[in-house]
């Protein structure tokens, strides 16, 4: 059977003062009064029933993240006591929905993503599913065309295209790809020769995958035999009244690791799995700053980007304006490529040039003024 978990933790600090430990990113409603997770879960509607949408997240935003869906049952939240990577989150959900379904076939999304159109998005997840369902022994991921040497994003090297005879159609196959390898996030040089080569031979890592729950477990395995046994001890106790016990003892003792270097780097080469990429045409974005978010949204003719406040510029342009009380009115003369962000207990203000900084300010508020702020 078809599941999709949404991996919704991070701190999202790149968001902040609007994102906080009380209210991440993802649970901001500053898309026209949605949040990311409701978009997250709203693009998953025509893909699968509601009760097979799971949302893996920390502990500590239960509560709130169930308030703010409650379309969603108590038991389609995993929660993780604490972050300890991407590793550790899709393994804890994907070996809890293998245990109650051996044929569990899981789709794996990310709460910080702006996706359209979504009916492509849908058909093309239903390919990897296919893909995933014909040949069980198949990771798949899917590679965003890129529309700009990014260096903010990995890259999926591609190789040959992926042979499916016993699908009538194709039609799982088609476009599909294997990756030779996975690149990081590269320099700006090595970037634009990535994205000179074309779509044929390099896509942006997505971080989203469809795969067999056993087989992914099996991978982990043998590739993170360490995280592996922490988890079974984990899965062992899910459905017995010691799982939180076991959960608060093994869970932060998994070593930190993204799946991508613990799982899909040494599948790539190896004999028994394949990774292949499903290409994804479409207009993508991760929302995880100011200036990403306001690509997100429709600038005015000055290019200024207001959501959730009153605003008048005078003489102003290539703006990103925001606050958490729709009443706040921020003015402005003769600014120019800001970021100026009001919440009831901080105000930002840089130019959007220096915005990756945000997250070493707010390392140093935290040190300065403690988490009052945070």
């Amino acid at each position: 059977m078809r599941y999709a978990v949404i991996i919704a933790g991070g701190s999202g600090t790149r968001l902040w003062p609007m994102s906080t430990k009380a209210l991440p990113k993802q649970l901001i409603p500053f898309f026209q009064g949605r949040s990311l997770l409701r978009i997250a879960m709203d693009r998953l509607a025509n893909l699968l029933p509601r009760e097979r949408i799971y949302i893996c997240a920390g502990e500590a935003h239960r509560e709130v993240m169930l308030e703010n869906l409650p379309d969603l049952a108590p038991e389609q939240f995993i929660a993780e006591p604490m972050g300890r990577d991407t590793l550790n989150a899709v393994g804890l959900a994907t070996g809890v929905l293998g245990r109650h379904d051996p044929d569990a076939t899981v789709a794996i999304f990310t709460a910080d993503h702006i996706i359209e159109p979504v009916d492509e998005f849908a058909r093309i997840v239903d390919r990897g599913f296919q893909l995933a369902e014909r040949s069980p022994q198949t990771l798949v991921t899917f590679g965003v065309t890129p529309t700009r040497p990014a260096t903010g994003y990995g890259y999926l090297q591609l190789g040959d295209a992926i042979d499916a005879p016993d699908a009538p159609d194709k039609s799982d196959a088609r476009d599909a790809r294997l990756v030779t390898q996975f690149k990081e996030k590269p320099d700006a040089a090595t970037a634009e020769r990535y994205v000179a080569q074309g779509p044929n031979q390099y896509l942006w890592n997505s971080g989203m995958f469809v795969w067999n729950a056993q087989t992914l477990m099996d991978c982990i395995r043998r590739f993170a035999p360490e995280n592996f046994a922490g988890l079974q001890a984990v899965l062992a106790a899910w459905d017995t009244p010691q799982r939180d016990a076991v959960l608060g003892e093994a869970y932060p003792t998994l070593p930190k690791i993204s799946v991508d270097y613990a799982v899909m780097e040494p599948a790539s080469r190896d004999a028994d799995v394949r990774v292949a990429a499903a290409p994804m045409a479409l207009r993508w974005l991760d929302v995880g700053s100011w200036p990403s978010f306001a690509q997100a949204q429709h600038p005015d003719d000055n290019g200024v980007v207001a959501e959730g406040c009153q605003t008048v510029n005078l003489d102003s342009r290539n703006l990103t304006l925001a606050s958490d009380d729709p009443e706040h009115l921020i003015a402005t003369i003769g600014c120019k490529d800001l970021v100026i962000i009001h919440t009831r207990r901080a105000t930002l203000v840089c130019p959007a040039s220096q915005a990756e900084k945000i997250k070493i300010l707010h390392a140093r508020i935290a040190q300065e003024l403690g988490d009052a702020y945070l």
